[in-house]
């Protein structure tokens, strides 16, 4: 997937920057559970201790999907940018996990 030429920041405003137009609320939603390897790596880990690495990256894995899915969304809707970005996961099942990144899309141009 290209990644959209899109820029965020959790706070709501660029320096430099005013927001011209309001286009709306923009998320990604992903679902992921730890392939067998990462849960028996992870599974050991959890017995002895530490950080485990396996979930690590599959996190980072999620969240970069669920960011790319938003700026997807926020192409769609002809944003060139987005204010408010936020990422919030919740467990859905036993071993799958859900990541939101969500914000504001909108239309910013130079002051």
């Amino acid at each position: 997937m290209d990644t959209p030429n899109i820029v965020c920041t959790t706070t709501f405003d660029f320096d430099g920057y005013r927001i011209k137009e309001y286009k709306g609320l923009v998320r990604g939603i992903v679902v992921r559970a730890p392939t067998i390897a990462q849960g028996l790596m992870g599974g050991l880990k959890k017995m002895v201790g530490g950080r485990i690495g396996a979930y690590k990256s599959m996190c980072e894995d999620v969240r970069m999907e669920a960011l790319q899915e938003m700026l997807q969304h926020a192409q769609e809707l002809g944003a060139n940018a987005v204010v408010g970005l936020r990422y919030e996961s919740s467990e859905v099942a036993t071993d799958a996990s859900e990541v939101l990144c969500y914000g504001t899309a909108v239309v910013i141009e130079p002051k």
